[in-house]
Order: structure tokens, then sequence, then C-alpha cells
């Protein structure tokens, strides 16, 4: 499973992190972008988000054991 993560600056200078499961594997930065940026002006979030501060996806694999 892969999953995405959007990372914005805030006003306060912080970092405000979204995670998305199940994201597709052929994401380009192009469209994560977009989609980013689509955040920012929709303003959906009451947290002051000032910019883009990043993006990545993260592979995760589990090995059962028991």
């Amino acid at each position: 499973m892969k999953t995405l993560r959007m990372k914005f600056a805030t006003d306060e200078g912080k970092t405000f992190t979204i995670s998305l499961n199940y994201a597709r594997e052929d994401l380009t930065a192009t469209e994560v972008e977009t989609a980013m940026e689509a955040m920012l002006d929709g303003e959906f979030f009451a947290e002051g988000l000032a910019g883009i501060d990043g993006a990545d996806l993260v592979d995760r694999t589990v090995t059962v054991l028991i």
C-alpha cells in the first residue's frame, strides 16, 4: 500500500501534513502539486496554510510473523 503525504507550511511556521492511504502508484508531481494548490485556494482547513512544503509517496511492507 502506498500512502501520499502532502506537507504544507502554516502561517505560524509549522508543518501541516495530510496522509492519504491507497494512493495510485503512477501519481505524478504535477498531479500532486495541482491538488495541493487547489486545497490552498479552497481554504478547506481551519489552520492557516501558507504554502506547499513538499510531498512524498511512502511504501510500507508488512511481514506477518505469527
